[in-house]
């Protein structure tokens, strides 16, 4: 096992490179700190985006820039590659691994930015049919699945198994599903419409489905009522006051509030219904008394910091605040606000500090920046505050204030080049899947952990597979 050492100066590890980690990186920039960044990926992804990597808009690397690139200039910040798996409040150390390599490493403050995963509310082996899309590999395995059902339904014997396969549903009427329904939809009815000779893909059902009596319910009736008035224009059909109550590789079942309940055929189905926090919120809960709410995220102290640990603080996803949504905004001021509070604390004893640091130390304030969400091509919605603003005009801001949120100068002239092509052309460049990018997931979890390192040396995976299935016994029983 790699020990990191102790610094010289303040260290601060911080646990994921999502926007709360990335930012509270780069807001310790000019503090007098050292910081060790884990994380599980080597990329800071833009997840508003990766709806467009499932449907052949943008390819991964647009949206995803290498961590170490974005920090290269900054001298006080280390990457390392690894998956925390532990969090020792009381000892000050956080252990993660890489592949099966485990390293451990001291800190002197802590910000866990881990996120969120996808929520089938209990019903986890949805997932094996539904994948949710929180990562570069959910959107190209849904990627795969999309086209692939094209494909199949080319290759049908019967005009029932072609229905079948050209029924998309996607489960959550939120920002995420409202897109990805709209640009499925887009998908069949424009880009691949010439492209097979014996089905037509502007036959195509795409379907949202969702619980809720409105689409993006956070948006307020009036936005909803137009965004489902709008999805219902380009043909997308909505399904509300309906729940999922069964799902597998044939179709899924919706149970309505007035009692009634539907069976609907479909190949190809996609989760956007709900999240997860990051288990390591229980591990932390667990250690400090913190409460976790139904999503498992960590009700923190004013200044984001856990109950007795002033020195571990949870930003992002993982934090319960009440009136902070989880989107982006909400890990990128709760990470400047937790950095600027560090470094007020690394400052020199005097009226300076004191100064600064009363300042930092007042309770974090959330400030709504608005929300938005796009529908079709040249239509979105937006929420500010009391204004909202539907059309070409709220489009043209979602694609202004996306640019400007995405890291790194040659991704932003790439996603915009990429973005011409498609919005003008309906050409969509990354239509390249794979077996793997199919399949790889599903194959990785019957494996289970612990099993990339011998896979990746060419070992037998016998005894790791048997290992495996013993520890989830183990747990299960527990």
């Amino acid at each position: 096992m790699k020990r990191f050492g102790k610094r010289s100066r303040h260290h601060v590890v911080i646990v994921g490179s999502g926007f709360g980690g990335l930012f509270a990186a780069q807001a310790l920039k000019d503090a007098d700190v050292d910081i060790t960044l884990v994380a599980k990926t080597t990329h800071h992804l833009f997840q508003p985006l990766l709806y467009q990597v499932a449907t052949g808009i943008l390819s991964e690397g647009e949206i995803a820039p290498a961590t170490r690139e974005i920090l290269k200039r900054q001298k006080n910040v280390q990457v390392v590659l690894g998956l925390v798996e532990t969090i020792d409040l009381d000892a000050k150390q956080v252990t993660w691994r890489h592949l099966d390599n485990p390293s451990t490493l001291t800190y002197d403050s802590l910000i866990v930015a881990a996120g969120a995963g996808q929520s089938y509310f209990g019903n986890d082996q949805f997932a094996t049919f539904a994948p949710g899309m929180k990562s570069i590999d959910d959107a190209l395995e849904l990627r795969s699945r999309i086209f692939w059902a094209f494909e199949q339904a080319e290759m049908a014997d019967s005009p029932e198994e072609v229905r079948r396969h050209l029924t998309f549903c996607v489960v959550g009427a939120g920002p995420t599903g409202v897109e990805m329904a709209g640009q499925i939809r887009e998908l069949a009815s424009r880009t691949l419409a010439k492209d097979f000779r014996d089905i037509d893909p502007r036959q195509a059902r795409v379907i949202l489905i969702d619980g809720a009596p409105q689409v993006l319910p956070p948006f307020g009736k009036r936005l909803g009522a137009k965004t489902q008035r709008a999805l219902e224009k380009v043909g997308v059909e909505v399904k509300l006051n309906g729940l999922v109550t069964d799902l597998d590789f044939n179709g899924l079942t919706v149970k309505y509030k007035d009692g009634s309940s539907e069976h609907i055929d479909s190949s190809c189905k996609m989760w956007a219904a709900g999240v997860q926090a990051s288990d390591l919120g229980k591990t932390l809960a667990e250690q400090s008394g913190a409460e976790l709410d139904r999503a498992g995220r960590i009700n923190v102290q004013p200044d984001l910091s856990l109950p007795g640990h002033p020195d571990v603080f949870v930003i992002g996803d993982m934090m319960a605040v009440k009136g902070v949504p989880g989107v982006a905004q909400g890990a990128i001021q709760s990470a400047r606000y937790v950095a600027k509070l560090i470094a007020a604390r690394q400052l020199r004893p005097g009226e300076a500090r004191d100064k600064a640091l009363a300042e930092a130390s007042k309770p974090f304030k959330y400030v709504d920046k608005g929300s938005m969400a796009t529908i079709a091509k040249f239509n979105a919605v937006v929420k500010v505050g009391k204004f909202e603003i539907t059309g070409f005009v709220a489009w043209a801001m979602w694609l202004v204030l996306h640019l400007l949120y995405i890291a790194g100068f040659k991704q932003r002239i790439s996603t915009l080049l990429r973005w011409v092509i498609s919005f003008f052309s309906n050409a969509r460049s990354e239509r390249v899947t794979t077996n793997q990018q199919l399949v790889g997931r599903l194959a990785m979890e019957q494996l289970g952990q612990r099993t990339s390192g011998p896979l990746f040396r060419g070992d037998d995976l016998v005894d790791a597979y048997t290992e495996h299935k013993a520890e989830r016994t183990r747990r299960e029983q527990a």
